[in-house]
């Protein structure tokens, strides 16, 4: 029987503005949280106001008015989580900060996600998109997708505000992770996620490469013929036949009618690694091949033969799509202004407690009597804390804390984190659902990564890095009696086959129920659960292309694959990850478990949620209107294309006499901009009306100067600049190496490798790095001995069961 929100019953006090704080605070209140979100006054919420704050109450208040101060600090005082995402400092000056807030509320969960954290040397500067983008490389173009000719030097702008959303999902993730850990120690905590941090989460294992090799160049995913054609009625769709077998390309040619293709070795992957002519034919053969045939027919062709494939569409199409309004990932709302209005379904589902994604927004200030009325009522007593479900102090416990065995202090620490002495079972593979387990590894979690035999694991050392690992053939009987071994000792069981896929293989959330009643069941996907296309696979690439966001990136009419990283498979991730965190607190509040789920087109809709609202009336989504970032309230056509350098002379990406940097302003900014050393003449006479003029003036005088001297002397006066950094820079910067955002481990197999850090700050609870990963399988005798099998291990290798020997390599792809 369904029953209430899975975070019922917790009170949120939301401070955001623009993406990152209201977009967490969303993602809690679709679960159930009573959130409250603040406006401030005299701000006319843009369009995309109709989704990132629907299901909240609202007050506007004036934070610089002492009555109505007053009022925020009484709702912190009652609050279990404070959202926010001003600048390091304001929060503070305002009497909201941490540790005013903890003084009067200790049990209070205390999320911060400014552009730049407190104690970085950028703090001070505005975090625009733009900034951030620059500050971590995410302003290339993917390898494989520039246009002929293209300057590999020169920017580009996406209006997808990347940053902000992975903040968003990362705080989400550690709220309920502090509130789980609160379930044991009464204490609430402080998480900080600044945006410059959040996209170390994204680059995930692009930034991951041994030492001795140095970071790899960008390589463009063409293996098996995978690539963006044209078809027959002048669509695109975006072929992706990758995996560990060409099987996905033999199922492909089969299906199309030219299977002798594969006597002409087109499907044979080893000679087209060794003939790039080879390779060249067979894209040559697809390019003819895809033109025969309208896109949509292509695209039903190949999802029937279970191939990864997917027609190219825009945004607007996939808010209207019957598969993304059957699965939930889509909802239409009764928008109290906009009318029925299409908008993001709930970032994750759960089977026992339903989401709330269909409340529509409260206009700003429609609440205030009912919570000043709250107010004046007496402050209740703290919710008890309830106990764990297991004794930390028995031996059986230390045994399966992930804290045992470790040095003295260590191990305590690790005992503190939220989910420390659980189990995770993970099944996943490739980034996304290996990427969930990573970070609940760093949150204290157990895992044991589970791989087929025989098989090559990709991006192992990143994604895995804290993980047993152990190969084991699951089709297998044996292979099952150590998967069943394993999750009947389980709190937790990843996976991300297609929908029915594990029921086929006895794995289904039935079949596991069955023998475990409280586990947490996570489900990973492409195309998600509950539609048509439910049984679809897919990979970053078909997110990117079904949800519209290679419509965003391509230019002169051809879509492209979005950014130098994997914005749906890290994305997805950390979705998995809150998935997860949802799903552990309320067991830890109820003892229940269930089912819970989330895919790579949610996330996609989610990347573009600023610009994912669409009255029903409308022919386009909504554009925000000028909160999201400077410039859009002037009506300017979203910047699109691999050309886009920003969103008009105010805000975009220049050329210096070295390299190239961003400038965060608007045309408010032109006084200051004035008084900056070097512009005073350029921008004399110039009133601000004419954006062309002003961009041509900037940038004739920035090449007189270095990007470091500009940037310089604009952050000094107040305004968002940074110079772009290469992703080979910023994994070897010093400061984010001793920020922990950049790590070096030794790998058993490769020596010393360099990969992204943590993300998410924790002041009680650090997040833990997490021992370097061996070779995929390489624990398996540890595995064994601990669910009983010892003795057997010999015999299941026989078997085939297991893989101890011969180990596939963990950084064959670096």
């Amino acid at each position: 029987m369904s029953g209430p929100g899975a975070l019922s019953g917790i009170r949120v006090v939301d401070f955001g503005h623009h993406v990152a704080g209201p977009l967490a605070a969303v993602m809690l209140a679709d679960q159930g949280a009573d959130v409250v979100h603040i406006d401030r006054p005299g701000v006319t919420p843009p369009a995309d106001d109709a989704f990132f704050n629907r299901g909240k109450r609202r007050i506007t208040l004036d934070l610089k008015d002492p009555e109505d101060l007053k009022v925020a600090r009484d709702l912190v005082r009652r609050a279990d989580v404070l959202i926010e995402n001003f600048r390091p400092g304001v929060m503070d000056r305002l009497g909201l900060g941490w540790a005013e807030s903890r003084a009067v509320n200790p049990r209070l969960v205390y999320c911060s996600m400014p552009g730049f954290a407190a104690d970085d040397p950028r703090a001070g500067v505005p975090g625009w998109e733009g900034v951030i983008a620059a500050a971590t490389g995410n302003c290339r173009i993917r390898a494989g997708h520039a246009p002929d000719g293209w300057d590999d030097t020169r920017p580009t702008y996406t209006a997808i505000p990347v940053a902000s959303n992975f903040a968003a999902f990362c705080g989400a993730f550690a709220i309920v992770a502090g509130l789980t850990a609160r379930q044991r120690t009464g204490r609430g905590d402080r998480v900080e996620v600044p945006l410059f941090d959040a996209m170390f989460e994204a680059i995930g294992g692009s930034g991951a490469y041994p030492v001795a090799q140095g970071l790899p160049p960008d390589r463009a995913i063409s293996s098996n013929g995978s690539g963006t054609y044209r078809c027959a009625d002048g669509r695109y769709v975006q072929f992706n036949p990758i995996g560990a077998t060409p099987r996905f390309l033999a199922w492909f040619l089969d299906a199309a009618g030219v299977t002798a293709w594969a006597g002409e070795g087109l499907t044979d992957r080893a000679r087209q690694d060794r003939d790039p002519e080879l390779r060249r034919l067979l894209h040559d053969r697809l390019t003819a091949l895809f033109l025969t045939r309208p896109a949509l027919e292509w695209e039903e062709l190949a999802n029937a033969a279970g191939v990864p494939l997917a027609a190219v569409r825009t945004l607007a199409e996939w808010l209207e799509n019957g598969h993304a309004l059957a699965a939930g990932q889509v909802v239409v709302v009764d928008d109290p202004e906009l009318g029925a209005t299409a908008m993001p379904g709930a970032a994750v589902w759960l089977s026992a407690t339903p989401t709330l994604p269909g409340r529509p927004r409260h206009l700003p200030d429609a609440d205030r009597a009912d919570i000043l009325a709250e107010l004046a009522a007496p402050l209740a007593d703290p919710a008890p804390v309830a106990s764990p479900p297991t004794d930390p102090t028995s031996t059986e416990a230390e045994a399966a804390s992930p804290a045992a065995g470790l040095p003295s202090g260590e191990g305590d620490a690790v005992a503190a984190l939220p989910y420390a002495g659980r189990r995770v079972v993970d099944l996943t593979q490739i980034l996304a659902g290996p990427s969930a387990g990573r970070i609940l590894v760093e949150f204290g979690a157990d895992v044991v990564k589970i791989n087929s035999p025989q098989r090559r694991v990709g991006a192992h050392g990143f994604v895995n890095r804290g993980k047993r690992t152990v190969l084991v053939d699951v089709k297998s009987s044996q292979g099952q009696q150590i998967l069943w071994r394993l999750i009947e000792d389980a709190d937790v069981l990843t996976h991300n086959f297609p929908e029915r896929t594990a029921e086929r293989y006895g794995l289904g959330y039935e079949h596991v129920r069955a023998r475990r009643p409280d586990i947490v069941y996570v489900s990973v996907s492409c195309y998600g659960y509950g539609g048509p296309w439910a049984n679809r696979r897919g990979y970053e690439t078909q997110g990117q292309a079904a949800t519209g966001i290679m419509t965003r990136a391509g230019g002169d009419g051809k879509p492209a694959v979005l950014g130098p990283y994997n914005l749906l498979d890290y994305g997805t991730g950390a979705m998995a990850a809150f998935a997860t965190a949802v799903g552990l607190y309320h067991r830890e509040v109820t003892g229940a478990g269930q089912q819970v789920r989330t895919c790579l087109t949610q996330t996609g809709v989610y990347q573009q949620a600023s610009l994912a609202v669409q009255a029903k009336d409308e022919a386009e989504p909504s554009r925000p209107s000028g909160e999201a970032e400077p410039g859009r309230a002037s009506g300017k056509a979203e910047p699109r294309g691999p050309s886009a350098l920003g969103l008009d002379g105010w805000h975009r990406f220049y050329q210096a006499a070295d390299q190239w940097f961003f400038l965060g302003a608007d045309r408010h900014s032109l006084p200051v901009l004035r008084e900056v050393p070097g512009l005073e003449q350029a921008l004399s006479g110039l009133d601000g009306s004419d954006d062309d003029a002003v961009a041509a003036a900037l940038e004739a005088a920035f090449r007189a100067g270095t990007a470091r001297e500009w940037t310089d002397r604009l952050t000094a006066a107040g305004l968002g600049a940074h110079p772009v950094i290469t992703l080979a820079e910023l994994m070897t910067d010093p400061w984010a190496r001793s920020r922990g955002l950049t790590v070096s481990q030794i790998s058993e197999e490769v020596g010393e490798v360099v990969m992204p850090g943590i993300a998410i700050r924790v002041d009680g609870a650090p997040p833990r790095l997490g021992h370097p990963v061996r070779r995929p399988g390489a624990d398996a005798r540890e595995v064994l001995s601990r669910i009983g099998l010892a003795d057997s291990a010999e015999a299941l290798e026989q078997g085939w069961a297991v893989q101890m020997t011969a180990l596939p390599p963990g950084w064959d792809n670096f």
